[in-house]
């Protein structure tokens, strides 16, 4: 699975103009799941996401997690991130996991969150979204978690 993780100040996610989801300090995690991926890779991103250290501690050090500070995480599925566009002028998205084995694992990955005691909202798995976010830093990290096969 893939995670692109921005720490905001506040995000929120809109279906149609309805706010779906939204947080005010932590993460918003863009996540994707690719092919060979299963049930133990979004336990152990939601893991990794869970205590990775990316807020300041008292020093200015980035040494505190999500879970340190009680901040929550807003999860948007976002399937563009298995993009390939090293051929041709139009991305490949042949390494996304299909839709209907896709969404069980980004709500896996939800649900790990929330297990840990981290607050979570979410966008909505397959529709067009709005995503609004105020990102605190900047601060954006790429984090990939390989399948089996991988």
């Amino acid at each position: 699975m893939k995670c692109v993780l921005q720490r905001v100040a506040r995000a929120e996610v809109r279906v149609a103009g309805e706010v779906v989801g939204s947080i005010e300090s932590g993460l918003l995690a863009l996540v994707c799941a690719l092919e060979g991926d299963g049930g133990a890779q979004a336990v152990q991103l939601a893991e990794k996401v869970a205590r990775y250290r990316v807020f300041e501690d008292e020093t200015g050090r980035m040494n505190r997690s999500v879970m340190d500070i009680g901040a929550a995480v807003l999860v948007v599925s976002q399937f563009t991130l298995a993009a390939d566009g090293r051929r041709g002028r139009r991305p490949s998205f042949d390494s996304a996991l299909k839709p209907e084995a896709a969404l069980p694992l980004v709500e896996r990955f939800r649900a790990t969150l929330e297990a840990l005691g981290v607050s979570t909202a979410s966008g909505r798995f397959g529709a067009y979204m709005d995503v609004e976010l105020l990102n605190s830093g900047p601060a954006t990290f790429v984090l990939e978690i390989s399948g089996p096969g991988s």
